[in-house]
């Protein structure tokens, strides 16, 4: 041990030893950083299902703070088609990944990741995290609808923070459980923005039966989104609150579709399908 120390004081020795200190603690200041990430991952999965709330509250101030006699009437339209569009997208998005997903997937379960089979064909071809990636097309359509573009940043830079860690909590999951398989699917799929070139074409075909299965609450969330901000867009302009009874009747409706499809899940077979989640 002395001698160690003598060692320290010659100037090559001292570097080799202080170099594998620098590399001892940059190796366990990494692990420490992936545990931290898993871990928050892995908590955030588990309350995903909130940021709607979140996103209505954010979107009072965002809305009530616009300036809507700057836009005019035509550009107006164009940039409300434009965001009900992008939403649609993240719709389909959603349904295409849905209805092509074989049983033993995470799903909307909130409790722990799940994987019986390692998605990587069809949509999981060409991007690994689908779903989020249509939620975020869902949501940020709703907001790209409040007209404010530094609502539209501040949130798409908070998705980000936030699903970066539950994407990474995921990937660390399926790494553990499928290994290789996991490492040469992830190197040819991008993580958030699809490749369209690596399309392979999955063995599991669509069932529009899934979709309604399982889509209908996150059909209501973003229909009442919409009419959520363009109420608080009508108060905004206006400053009162007229009962328009065009969103009545499309919260009604959607509303009814949705009780009709939870009825048939829970209280009938019609909609069950071996296979499927």
């Amino acid at each position: 041990m002395v001698f160690f120390f003598k060692l320290r004081h010659y100037p090559i020795t001292k570097i080799i030893v202080n170099y594998g200190i620098f590399i001892y603690l940059r190796q366990n200041f990494q692990m420490a950083l992936l545990h931290s990430f898993e871990s928050d991952g892995n908590w955030l999965f588990k309350r995903r299902g909130q940021i709607p709330v979140i996103l209505f509250i954010l979107a009072i101030p965002a809305v009530l703070y616009s300036n809507y006699s700057m836009i005019s009437p035509v550009k107006l339209r164009i940039l409300d088609i434009a965001a009900i569009v992008v939403s649609f997208i993240g719709l389909i998005v959603r349904a295409y990944t849905i209805g092509t997903t074989p049983k033993g997937t995470s799903g909307r379960n909130t409790e722990q990741q799940v994987a019986e089979v390692l998605n990587s064909t069809g949509i999981y071809s060409i991007v690994r995290h689908p779903l989020y990636l249509g939620n975020f097309l869902m949501w940020i359509g709703i907001v790209m609808f409040t007209m404010n573009f530094y609502f539209v940043i501040i949130v798409s830079l908070a998705y980000w923070l936030y699903y970066e860690r539950i994407m990474f909590a995921e990937e660390r999951f399926l790494e553990k459980k499928f290994g290789q398989a996991y490492l040469d699917w992830s190197l040819k799929a991008p993580a958030f923005i699809p490749q369209f070139s690596n399309f392979v074409k999955s063995p599991v075909s669509f069932s529009f039966k899934s979709v309604l299965r399982r889509e209908y609450s996150g059909v209501l969330a973003t229909v009442f989104g919409f009419v959520f901000v363009d109420a608080l867009r009508d108060y905004s302009v206006h400053h009162r609150y007229e009962l328009n009874y065009t969103h009545l009747w499309i919260l009604g409706i959607s509303l009814a579709i949705t009780f009709i499809l939870r009825t048939l899940k829970h209280s009938t077979k019609l909609l069950s399908e071996e296979g499927r989640s």
